[in-house]
Order: structure tokens, then C-alpha cells, then sequence
């Protein structure tokens, strides 16, 4: 072998190698895979204008936020134009923006900035309603065709003497009282599983189903990169509007009155969500772009939610992923490290073969992390989220542990879900408390706006608990975060296996692991309880051996040290503590250091050979 052929040799396999490392087979068909998907409410990241309200401009100020955070893709609640009654989710038109974010050109300006930096932008996509002050619902009030049967109407129950008759049913809101609104123009009912103001619409229509194929086909056209699907186990009601069977007669008003067996988890649906998929890959197909995904919301049973991935049969794809709220709904502060084993695993045990899963700690509508798990938990949970297979899926705000404001004025509430209930009970309703402006820093309503009122009132401790303050010190929630993201780019995280234990009644563990190669692996320990408790990790992974493991990240009750020392047979664990330990990051360095030794070698001793050969 000639000098330059060896040297050549050496140049191309440190390529391949580097490349392998580097992307661990992570092509851009395939970004989301393995991605942190962070949920961004724009009305309450960052303001631009003054006016009190977060903007697309704002989204796109803060992206290199989002990069050196260590983000993928962000998905954005609600941007497009809407009376807001319910703060977006009612849409009066889904191809502008509204003003209150920006135009269209600022989001067409926010997906080019964001691939500059290696991000995706993923858009709510609000299928089941719009607005009534949408132009399909006004033209479909007068009976103008083709809108007439764009919407769910009904024209009641007569009643002997009453001039209007009855509601159709006993089918109620999720945000309490009738799902049933009549209509003076119409003369008809027009049914709202949601606000009154947001009308849903008949999937049983075609012309509905090709109305949001074009929507869809819009925004990819302008750079969006996925979707997250709102409310979707709500598109189809039953065709008889019968009523449902009583479930809690306490309150006939209440969501929680009847068994929603006709309003919701019609198999239909799944058949919608096939044929935008298709929609969505003929797009990619024919653009020849980066994968556009589909993620679909679903408050419902597990087997349900995993009949968004494919059909039974496996022949239709359907969602990329469906979102898994297990970590929502199922586990909370109360739970032990038994609760904590037999919710994740039964997820993972139940995922179709070759699909890809996800974990779901926070959003919008929901508690944040500090104020359901408790504060003393923020860490280990963010830890948590990090190290389980799948895309982790994050909360603006929960990298800094920010908590809900339940302290709340009912002059200040503003969300429907609880003012529908009255200033009694609307805390317990409300989802304003984890809305809150983002906590920036210790500025004039935390670094959020200059306004003089922000649309929520800032959290009022947010000057000890803030982004700065956070980054200026020695350990904090944000740093734990953003370690926790680094260290989940290790090939360990990205393939290894899983296996988990309940170690003691408050001592979670699980071990993330290289079938090729049982040495490399870490370990993940979460202490749920406030007592000291010692462990032995060689019950959780039998491939340790003997010796000392290394600490790889700590949360910040940890009484230990990155990089240092431990007995893997006799680790204490403290109260609340998180902990990530190993023997090595990743193996893949080791192999690629070898293997650049063999080469030199063998390069040194072929130029011997062709010297010898030339006396």
C-alpha cells in the first residue's frame, strides 16, 4: 500500500466514523425519531410590540434559546386568526395569522430562521371546530351552499306548545352546561363539544375532509414541519344522536354526566388520520423534503390511542405518533416507584412493532411538573423524560421549573374552562395558572414585555426563579435540563434497550443498554421519597460487574459529583435525588479510536513492506 493510499484509507474512515458518531444514523428522513419536542404558548413567550402578548417575532427572537437549550422542533399552541374566545383554538381562518402574532410573512420568516439553525416548526392544527366567526359557519347558518352541511346541526326535539323546541340530546361541553347552541338565523341547533363560539364541524362531509387536505397543503408549502392534530378523538358524533348512558347524574350539566360512547373515539376518525398521512407523505414524496410529521392529541383510553399509529391490520400508517399523557394522567406526587414501573412499562410493552414512542410531561392544559409532582421532583422528572425511549416532549418553562400561579385572581382569570363555572370552583377549572408569561429574568414583568399589563399576570416570585438567575448559577434546574439533553444523544439513548425496577417502594431505576454490547450502558435512578435509601444496581442490571460505576449527571439535591467514583453494590441515594450513572458515554468512541489506531499501524507497516520490496 502506497503512502497516500494510506492515507487516504485513514481520511475516508475517519469520515465514516466521525459521521457515524455524530448522526448515529440520524438522517433527516428520520429527524423526530429521537427528538425533544418543546411546546411553545405563544401568548405567553416573549413580546416584541408592547402589548402585552407574546408574538411570532418573539418565537423567532428566542431561537437560539431553543438551540443552545439543546431543542429540535418547537410546536406552536394556536397562531391564526380567531376572536380568541378560547384563546386560539377557535379559528376563523386557518391560512392567516392573526394580527395579534404577526402576519403570515412572520411566520414564513420564523420557519426560514429556524432551519438555518437546524430547528423544525410544528403548528397546532385545530380539525374539529372553528369559529363561528369562521365564512363556512356564517354562510352555513344562511344554508348557502356548498357551506350548508359543513357544521353539525340538528333541528331538536318538538315540544307540544313551546315555540323552540328542545335540545337534540343530553350530549354536554367539555366546558360544562349543553353541547347544543340554537340559532335564531337557522332555526336549528348547531352542536359545540367545546365553547359555544366554536362550532364543530361534519367530517361526514367530504367537502370538510378536502378543506383541511388544501390547509394542510398550505402550510408545508411555506416551510412547516409537522403538526400536532387538537382534539381529535371528538371529529365524529353518532349519525342517530342518541343520548348517552348517565355516568354521574350529581350535575346533568357537568362533561362527566354521561358515558361519551356517541361524542367520542368513533372509529371513523382513524380513517381521517390515515388519509392526511397520506397527504402528508405524498407532499414529502413529491417535494422531496425533510419528514413532515403528524401528531395527534387524544384524551382517551391506551388502546385507543395506539390505534392512531396504523390500523389493526398494520396496511395504514396513520399518526407518526399519537401523544402518550401516561406521565400526565397516571402518575402524579403520590405515586410510588411500583406506580412509576407498571404505567411506563405497560406503554412500552403495548407500542406496535417498529413504532416510534413519546413522552408527554406538560402542556398547556394541564398542571406544570413542580405543581403536580412537587418541586422537590422537577429535576427528576426532567431527568426522567430525557432518558425513556422515544421523543421526550417538553412545556415552555418546565426547564426551569416554573410552578402554576394558583393564587390567581378570578378578575384576572380569563380561560372559559373556568370562568364557565363561576368564581366558586373556577381554580380548580382554570388552565390560566400554568399559562403564565415565561420567567426570563428579574426585570419588569420577568424580562417578558414592556408593557404596562401583560395578558396573564407574571408569576409574582418569578425574581427567584427565573432563566438568568438560573444560568448565573452553580447548579440549577435549567443546567440539569440541558445536561440531561446532552447526554441523551449517546447511542445508549438513541437505541439501547430498556429495563426497569421498582428498587424500593420509592426508588425507581432503569438501565438504557447496547444489546451488541452489554458494557455499555447507564443507568437512571429516581428517588420519589424524602429518605436516604440504599441500592444495589446490579438488581437492576446484571451486567455491571465488579467495582465502581461513574456518575454521568445529578440533579440538584444530588450529594454527588459528575465524573466521580461509585460503589455500584452500596449507592445511597437521597431524598428526591436524581442520578445517571455508567461505566462509559458511549462505546462508539473507544471503537473509532481503535480502529484509527489499527490503520496508522497497518499504514506503518505496509510502507515498511513496499520500502523492502524495492532493494
Amino acid at each position: 500500500m502506497s503512502g497516500w493510499k494510506c492515507l487516504l484509507a485513514v481520511a475516508c474512515t475517519v469520515g465514516f466514523l466521525a459521521s457515524s458518531i455524530r448522526g448515529q444514523n440520524q438522517t433527516d428522513t428520520d429527524w423526530w425519531k429521537t427528538a425533544v419536542l418543546y411546546q411553545i404558548y405563544p401568548r405567553s413567550f416573549y413580546d416584541t410590540d408592547g402589548n402585552g402578548v407574546g408574538d411570532i417575532r418573539g418565537v423567532t427572537a428566542k431561537l437560539q434559546y431553543l438551540k443552545d437549550t439543546g431543542i429540535d422542533a418547537t410546536w406552536l399552541s394556536p397562531i391564526f386568526q380567531s376572536p380568541q374566545r378560547d384563546f386560539g383554538y377557535d379559528v376563523s381562518d386557518f391560512l392567516q395569522v392573526d394580527p395579534l402574532f404577526g402576519t403570515n410573512g412572520d411566520l414564513e420568516e420564523l420557519f426560514n430562521e429556524a432551519r438555518k439553525l437546524g430547528l423544525k416548526i410544528v403548528l397546532d392544527f385545530v380539525p374539529n371546530h372553528s369559529s363561528n366567526e369562521h365564512w363556512w359557519f356564517v354562510q352555513s347558518e344562511l344554508g348557502v351552499e356548498p357551506y350548508r352541511d359543513y357544521y353539525v346541526w340538528h333541528p331538536g326535539k318538538p315540544v307540544p306548545g313551546q315555540a323552540r323546541p328542545d335540545v337534540p340530546n343530553n350530549w354536554n361541553s367539555v366546558f360544562y352546561g349543553s353541547a347544543w347552541e340554537w340559532s335564531e338565523i337557522r332555526q336549528e341547533y348547531y352542536l359545540h363539544q367545546f365553547e359555544v363560539g366554536q362550532p364543530d364541524l361534519n367530517y361526514r362531509n367530504p367537502k370538510v375532509i378536502e378543506e383541511f387536505d388544501n390547509i394542510l397543503r398550505f402550510w408545508m408549502e411555506r416551510g412547516a414541519s409537522g403538526f400536532r392534530v387538537d382534539a381529535i378523538n371528538h371529529m365524529f358524533e353518532d349519525a342517530l344522536f342518541r343520548d348517552e348512558p348517565i355516568n354521574d347524574p350529581s350535575d346533568p350539566l357537568s362533561y362527566g354526566y354521561t358515558h361519551h360512547i356517541y361524542t367520542n373515539n368513533l372509529l371513523e376518525t382513524y380513517d381521517v388520520i390515515g388519509h392526511w398521512r397520506k397527504v402528508i407523505d405524498e407532499f414529502v414524496e413529491q417535494t422531496v423534503s425533510d419528514a413532515i410529521i403528524m401528531l395527534t392529541e387524544a384524551y382517551t383510553s391506551m388502546d385507543m390511542v395506539l390505534r392512531f399509529y396504523q390500523s389493526d391490520d398494520g396496511s395504514e400508517q396513520r399518526a407518526h405518533f399519537p401523544f402518550n399523557f401516561v406521565l400526565l394522567g397516571e402518575l402524579n406526587g403520590d405515586s410510588n416507584a411500583r406506580d412509576f414501573k407498571y404505567v411506563i412499562d405497560r406503554w412500552l410493552e403495548n407500542l406496535p412493532r417498529g413504532k416510534v414512542t413519546n413522552w408527554v410531561l406538560g402542556n398547556h392544559d394541564q398542571p406544570r411538573v413542580g405543581s403536580r409532582y412537587g418541586e422537590e421532583r422537577i429535576d427528576a422528572m426532567n431527568v426522567l423524560l430525557m432518558k425513556l425511549p422515544g421523543v421526550a416532549v417538553t412545556y415552555n418553562g418546565e426547564e426551569i421549573g416554573m410552578v402554576d400561579y394558583r393564587d390567581m385572581s378570578w378578575e384576572d382569570s380569563l380561560d372559559p374552562q373556568g370562568s364557565n363555572v363561576g368564581p366558586e370552583l373556577y381554580k380548580w377549572k382554570s388552565r390560566d395558572p400554568q399559562r403564565t408569561p415565561f420567567q426570563w429574568d428579574d426585570t419588569h414583568n420577568a424580562g417578558f414585555s414592556t408593557a404596562n399589563r401583560t395578558w396573564l399576570p407574571v408569576y409574582p416570585y418569578y425574581r427567584q426563579s427565573n432563566l438568568r438567575k438560573q444560568l448565573e448559577s452553580d447548579r440549577s434546574h435549567y443546567q440539569v435540563y440541558t445536561e440531561a439533553i446532552k447526554l441523551r444523544r449517546d447511542r445508549v439513548f438513541r437505541e439501547g434497550a430498556f429495563r426497569s425496577r421498582a428498587l424500593t417502594e420509592q426508588v425507581y431505576g432503569f438501565v438504557r443498554y447496547l444489546k451488541e454490547d452489554r458494557s455499555a450502558f447507564f443507568i437512571v435512578l429516581i428517588n420519589l421519597g424524602d429518605e436516604m435509601t440504599e441500592v444495589d444496581l446490579h438488581d437492576l442490571y446484571d451486567s455491571i460487574g465488579d467495582g465502581e460505576v461513574r456518575v454521568f449527571l445529578v440533579g440538584t439535591a444530588s450529594r454527588y459529583k459528575i465524573n466521580q467514583m461509585v460503589d455500584a453494590s452500596q449507592l445511597l441515594v437521597g431524598p428526591y435525588e436524581s442520578i445517571i450513572l455508567g461505566k462509559e458515554a458511549s462505546s462508539s468512541t473507544d471503537s473509532v479510536i481503535g480502529c484509527l489506531k489499527l490503520i496508522v499501524s497497518l499504514c506503518a507497516v505496509a510502507t515498511l513492506f513496499e520500502k523492502f520490496n524495492s532493494f
